[in-house]
């Protein structure tokens, strides 16, 4: 008997859409089905490293990217549209021609709007049922809810109730009633570790804003005495070093080697986005945030866990090493007491 085969299909927006769908990946397969993979850019690369075996399709790219400036990043944004619309146009024409050579029974897709089939049981992934966009929330959250209606399920990465990970981006007032929510999302898993690191840099999202941040880091670094290491987290074979000694610089590690390097850690800093958050709830670390500048969600996040005492933050060009004395008020994240059977989250995908 043939496997029923599913398309995952991932954002390329950083590389957190992409290490989220790790555990989904491996999940679907640990219940029999037969994956594939299909994305763009980085997110692709990145998949493709961790998934030798699985076939993958690239998709049209939506070729987002950041301004260098806070104050700009929703116009940034609204001049992308255009792109991304058409983007949308050009993957809903692939996945039609992917499921006449494939044959798939289901669609799972993060955040790519348009990898759904009304004759294919479609899933989408996010995190935001609520798009915080400053002034133009209620309508960005419209707009996004009217695209997730679109889909069979729509599965929240997080727990229901108010003690959860993603605040009011995640729960709703009133709960859409195609939504499930299957727990935070990450591929590590928490065991012993020996410390190798007093600090673990790790950096993520859309350029220019993961290089500025990456420069300030260095700048940083560049005279402590402390044991550190930086992920920059690109794939590229070009690198970087520092004559700090102290220092030691990884372009990009593998889930085994990342999840050992964060346990081995003392503190981490990275990002606010949602991603690195279910991983450091998922190893119960101590971090210091840093959310990139001009996005509202990471900014959100960032002061949803300080307001509860979990972890400090500043915004990017503040940043400075004597900034992290402020850990020591602060009590880091703990794992969330909540857990999911994937054989009942798969059921839909038996037939429609």
């Amino acid at each position: 008997m043939q496997k029923k085969r599913i398309l995952v299909a991932v954002l390329n927006w950083g590389l957190g859409h992409a290490t989220r769908c790790i555990p989904i990946i491996n999940e679907l397969q640990l219940n029999g089905f037969e994956v594939f993979i299909a994305s763009d850019g980085a997110a692709l690369e990145l998949l493709k490293k961790e998934f030798l075996s699985i076939t993958t399709f690239e998709l049209p790219s939506y070729n987002i990217s950041y301004s260098k400036h806070a104050s700009s990043f929703k116009w940034k944004l609204f001049t992308e549209t255009p792109g991304i619309l058409k983007a949308i146009r050009l993957e809903r024409k692939a996945i039609i021609n992917l499921i006449t050579e494939h044959d798939f029974t289901g669609i799972i897709s993060d955040n790519r709007f348009g990898c759904r089939h009304i004759d294919i049981t479609s899933v989408f992934i996010t995190h935001q049922l609520n798009v915080l966009s400053g002034n133009t929330t209620y309508l960005s959250s419209r707009i996004h809810q009217k695209y997730i209606s679109k889909f069979d399920e729509c599965w929240i990465p997080d727990i229901p109730g108010k003690h959860n990970l993603s605040g009011v981006m995640g729960h709703a007032k009133e709960t859409p009633k195609n939504v499930k929510y299957i727990g935070p999302l990450s591929r590590f898993n928490k065991s012993p570790q020996q410390k190798q690191y007093d600090y673990a840099a790790i950096l993520s999202g859309p350029e220019p804003q993961r290089t500025m941040l990456e420069e300030k880091l260095l700048i940083s670094f560049q005279n402590s005495d402390q044991k550190i290491i930086l992920v920059r987290g690109i794939m590229t074979e070009k690198t970087i070093s520092s004559k700090n000694k102290n220092l030691e610089i990884k372009n990009y590690l593998t889930s085994i080697a990342l999840q050992e390097v964060i346990l081995s850690s003392d503190v981490i800093i990275c990002r606010s986005g949602y991603s690195s958050i279910m991983d450091l709830a998922k190893l119960e670390k101590k971090a210091y945030l840093i959310p990139t500048p001009g996005q509202y969600e990471q900014q959100y996040l960032a002061d949803f866990f300080l307001k509860q005492g979990i972890a400090p933050f500043c915004q990017q060009e503040d940043f400075k090493l004597s900034k992290l004395e402020e850990l020591k008020s602060f009590s880091g994240f703990s794992s969330l007491d909540f857990s999911v059977n994937f054989r009942d989250v798969f059921a839909l995908f038996k037939g429609k």
